[in-house]
């Protein structure tokens, strides 16, 4: 067994996240641990929708769309604009689409 050497271990205290960015990036990858988000984010990474578009897309009900909405705004990783009445959800950063992407082709879809 080769054991790390002082200079990685003084290294790995520069490189590694500090207990506030740990705790983001774990909530940014529970989002997408829950099959009902990563449905509404691959169906916004389509076209920006509003919540009945997408409950009917997705055969949720609107309250639940509307809750997991929340969730995902609350994260930055969804954005609404006001249309009227209607709110209109986009992905906010298109990193959020690459994320998808790579979890796609990792898994070999």
């Amino acid at each position: 067994m080769i054991a790390a050497t002082p200079q990685i271990l003084d290294d790995m205290d520069c490189y590694l996240p500090d207990e506030e960015s740990t705790r983001k990036i774990s909530r940014f990858f529970g989002l997408l641990a829950d099959p009902s988000r990563v449905k509404l984010l691959s169906a916004l990474a389509i076209a920006p929708l509003c919540v009945s578009d997408l409950s009917a897309i997705l055969k949720m009900n609107q309250t639940t769309v509307s809750h997991q909405l929340r969730l995902l705004r609350d994260l930055d990783v969804v954005s609404c604009e006001r249309q009227g009445k209607i709110l209109q959800y986009k992905i906010a950063n298109p990193k959020i689409n690459e994320i998808l992407l790579v979890g796609v082709e990792y898994l070999g879809y």
